[in-house]
């Protein structure tokens, strides 16, 4: 017989929930702005954004930002529904992930028997690496006990679960902070987890995750369209460069403790207003992934010169796959007489530094914080990301020599 850990909510509401399987039928998406009856952030929509700023909309379109999170459906979800949509935890327990009509679910299967059905609501994460789903129950959200794991294109156990199946790892607002663009939190001195509201919130890191709620700026500007300078807006390119970096660091800064709600954070805030100072740690225990910020400080590149994020990226645009414009980024300090240069360049081609230049000094590096399990195997597997820590990495180069000759 299936056995489940219990919900942080009340026995009663389970039974309930197994009857009763939610939609996210009032999910705002970008149609129109939310209420937000209680902190007044005036947000009106990336859509809203278009009229102006066209050619960044639809680049941002198709960004890692934008795709983080979405509504659950065939065109955001990874993975096969259909034969090779099974994870069996034993011999008898399986989680299947299934198409039923327009909607989808992962399904628990005791000796065949269907015993707990939860619908796919939200998908979290690109693709890039996988994807994590999660589902509504009243105003709590749960994450799912299979993630798609894009490395090996399968169905794996989601990181940090055991070999149990588990449908109740309630969602924080810190997770929902840094893989969208706003949720409104309803949680109160009786609720057993945080709770959200299901008709005001944004899914997607979208335009005013970063340049902040823009209600105010569209109505200013329809009135003054010949205004140059961006009104009520802030523009991370422009301000100062502890404020481009506090943007990034509030999702690219590791486990930062809040010490205010979650999304008071606001662009151009001061980090350390909403969250406490954390104490820096060595390159070797910071984790690939999450912690970009943490890996790049420690780098000469950063320590010895004003970068920032945004000295190397464009967060409009996807920009996987694209090394040899990360080296244009690079060779603009590298190619002057006060900065090192590479040591290969006598001896390989230019097309050869243009396509390994990132992959000798910022190599992929497994994670500790994303690990799977995969089918029949006891031991999780990493998902790979490249490292923000800048540096030369002997073996890595003698390597990608190797190769080469």
């Amino acid at each position: 017989m299936i056995t489940f850990r219990k919900y942080h909510l009340a026995a009663g509401l389970i039974i309930i929930a197994i009857c009763s399987l939610l939609s996210l039928e009032n999910c705002f998406q970008g149609e129109k702005a939310p209420a937000n009856a209680s902190d007044q952030k005036l947000f009106a929509g990336s859509q809203n954004c278009v009229r102006c700023h066209r050619d960044i909309y639809e680049q941002h379109l198709q960004s890692f930002h934008h795709l983080t999170s979405a509504p659950a459906n065939r065109q955001t979800l990874k993975g096969d529904f259909d034969s090779a949509n099974k994870f069996y935890f034993n011999d008898h327990l399986l989680v299947a992930a299934e198409k039923k009509q327009d909607s989808f679910y992962q399904t628990a299967y005791s000796y065949g028997v269907p015993k707990l059905s939860r619908p796919f609501n939200i998908v979290v994460g690109s693709g890039k690496r996988g994807q994590t789903s999660i589902y509504w129950f009243q105003n709590y959200l749960f994450q799912l006990p299979l993630t798609y794991f894009t490395e090996t294109n399968e169905w794996t156990i989601s990181p940090g679960y055991s070999r149990k199946v588990d449908f109740n790892r309630s969602i924080t607002s810190r997770c929902l902070e840094c893989h969208s663009t706003y949720f409104q939190e309803t949680t109160n001195k009786d609720s057993k987890a945080d709770e959200f509201s299901k008709t005001n919130f944004i899914l997607g890191v979208e335009c005013e995750k970063c340049h902040g709620p823009g209600l105010e700026h569209i109505a200013f500007h329809e009135k003054n369209p010949g205004g140059k300078s961006g009104h009520a807006i802030f523009n991370p390119a422009k301000g100062s460069r502890r404020q481009s970096l506090d943007l990034c660091r509030l999702c690219h800064g590791g486990a930062l403790s809040k010490s205010r709600p979650s999304f008071s954070f606001q662009p151009g805030d001061k980090l350390f207003d909403f969250f406490q100072q954390d104490t820096a740690k060595p390159v070797s225990e910071i984790d690939v992934h999450g912690n970009q910020y943490g890996m790049l400080a420690a780098s000469k590149c950063f320590k010895n010169s004003e970068m920032t994020c945004l000295s190397c990226h464009d967060g409009h645009k996807n920009e996987s796959m694209q090394a040899a414009q990360f080296y244009v980024k690079c060779e603009t300090c590298h190619k002057s007489a006060s900065h090192n240069t590479c040591k290969l360049t006598s001896t390989v081609s230019q097309d050869f530094l243009k396509t390994n230049c990132i992959n000798c000094h910022m190599p992929e590096e497994a994670s500790k914080a994303i690990m799977v399990i995969r089918k029949d195997e006891s031991i999780p597997t990493s998902a790979h990301m490249l490292s923000h820590y800048i540096a030369v990495y002997k073996d890595i180069s003698n390597q990608i020599l190797s190769v080469k000759k």
